[in-house]
């Protein structure tokens, strides 16, 4: 099974030259750190900023350069810093090629739930909103189970949805699924997982079709 840091890894290679990236709160954040080299891509944080790089290393940290989850971030030559409304107006004009989002949960439609966590307080779904109702392409990055062993790939999302068909592709510690109008398609399954141990964590029905590859990671 993969870890956060693997699932990140197989994410950015989704990422094409030239693309504006958003990236959202928890495992996405580590997108930026593993994009190809020789590729141009500008990195959109919702909090007002053009232009992400990876995380700093410790001790040069600047705690007025933070992302939308406050984290402290890095930016490239060229960044650029700008208000809200600004950043809103980009996201809503589907100005941004790729958003990469975390979920609590993601149905075979599309609809994806990430923003009530179950026994705790949340202010509210925040720039997610946005996200999802404008962007064409969404990638969420998820756990496949939760700590109990529960499918969080369902057939309908039981927590309160963030968005509406909207998703495109998952990639989880177990596999890499795409949605489609029939429902979830198995593409690709983590290194030494089988396609029985996919099925038996997925509430959702899964097409397979033929041989499923391995994801390659590095």
């Amino acid at each position: 099974m993969l870890g956060k840091e693997e699932i990140a890894k197989r994410i950015a290679k989704e990422v094409k030259d030239r693309f504006y990236v958003n990236l959202g709160i928890g495992i996405p954040t580590l997108v930026a750190n593993y994009v190809r080299e020789d590729i141009n891509v500008e990195f959109q944080s919702e909090n007002g900023v053009l232009g992400m790089g990876p995380f700093p290393f410790e001790g040069e940290e600047d705690a007025d350069i933070i992302n939308a989850g406050k984290q402290t971030i890095t930016t490239l030559a060229g960044a650029s810093f700008f208000d809200s409304a600004f950043s809103f107006g980009m996201i809503r004009s589907q100005k941004v090629d790729l958003t990469i989002l975390g979920a609590m949960e993601v149905a075979e439609n599309g609809d994806i739930a990430n923003w009530k966590i179950p026994g705790k307080m949340v202010k509210g779904m925040g720039g997610a909103m946005d996200l999802v109702a404008s962007a064409e392409n969404i990638i969420v990055a998820m756990m496949h189970v939760n700590k109990k062993g529960e499918s969080k790939i369902l057939k309908k999302c039981t927590l309160p949805l963030t968005g509406v068909g909207c998703v495109k592709k998952v990639v989880t510690e177990l596999a890499v699924l795409e949605v489609t109008p029939q429902g979830f398609k198995l593409l690709e399954r983590a290194p030494g997982v089988s396609v029985a141990h996919i099925i038996a964590s997925t509430e959702a029905e899964l097409i397979i079709e033929g041989e499923i590859p391995e994801m390659v990671i590095d």
